[in-house]
């Protein structure tokens, strides 16, 4: 009897640990006022995009991220025209600035982040491409929210039960 009350204690040990534990690598959006409330992707370990529209130059800018152990690492952006606020290739050691037929890229930005803060843009119609699909992030969150995205491990029950990014 008192085999069996030590190995359900254990089991039950177990299962809350598998639960509880911050296990599973993912990266994680939420709400900064109300970290609840977030989406998971396993998928944007591998790199996504955050699109959106320049406030000055009206142009599209797309900012590409990859991951490294806990950190977002921004590995490029494109953009269609200059203006205010975009980067420039000499503020970044080793970074190489390209023309193509659609556009300006600077590569080799490798700029590493613990977290990218945003806010969801009423008119920069923001999004997050994963895999080749694209979510507008007004979809997920309302207007203004202000977002942070990072790597994070979380619970397997957390993850079970989060929103996940369907890309």
């Amino acid at each position: 009897m008192r085999k069996r009350l030590v190995c359900a204690a254990l089991a039950l040990f177990a299962v809350a640990a598998v639960l509880t534990v911050p296990c599973v690598p993912c990266v994680s959006v939420s709400n900064r006022k109300n970290p609840a409330e977030r989406v998971l992707s396993r998928a944007a370990l591998g790199g996504f995009v955050i699109s959106y529209t320049h406030s000055v130059n009206k142009g599209r800018v797309h900012d590409f991220y990859g991951t490294d152990g806990g950190m977002l690492v921004l590995e490029k952006t494109a953009f269609v025209s200059y203006g205010a606020g975009i980067p420039e290739a000499s503020e970044t050691d080793g970074a190489q600035f390209a023309v193509t037929d659609d556009c300006y890229v600077i590569t080799n930005l490798n700029r590493r982040l613990e977290r990218l803060v945003m806010a969801v843009g009423v008119i920069a119609e923001h999004t997050m491409t994963v895999g080749g699909k694209e979510v507008l992030l007004r979809t997920l969150f309302a207007p203004q929210t202000s977002l942070s995205i990072e790597v994070k491990k979380v619970p397997l029950s957390a993850y079970l039960l989060a929103n996940h990014i369907s890309i």
